[in-house]
């Protein structure tokens, strides 16, 4: 996996990939758990699939997708805070 921020990380690149590895499940399995991947269509009434395809599928706050939550936000910021501390 690479980590590659062109300079423009407020902290290191190392740092970043670490803070991925540990805190999200990249491998497709993982992927099509977290997203609920499989279910989604069912709870969305069969029209998951049509919706994320017309208009695109980020950005989007009318779909409500599980990849544009946000709520690792403050963990991450807390271990990059404590791994600069520690450094």
């Amino acid at each position: 996996m690479l980590v590659e921020t062109f300079g423009t990380g407020k902290v290191s690149d190392e740092l970043l990939l670490k803070l991925v590895e540990e805190n999200f499940e990249l491998r497709p399995a993982g992927i099509i758990q977290t997203f609920d991947l499989r279910g989604l269509p069912g709870k969305r009434g069969g029209r998951f699939f049509q919706d994320t395809a017309a208009y695109g599928h980020f950005g989007r706050d009318d779909l409500d997708l599980p990849w544009e939550k946000t709520d690792k936000v403050e963990v991450l910021k807390a271990a990059a805070a404590s791994a600069a501390v520690a450094v």
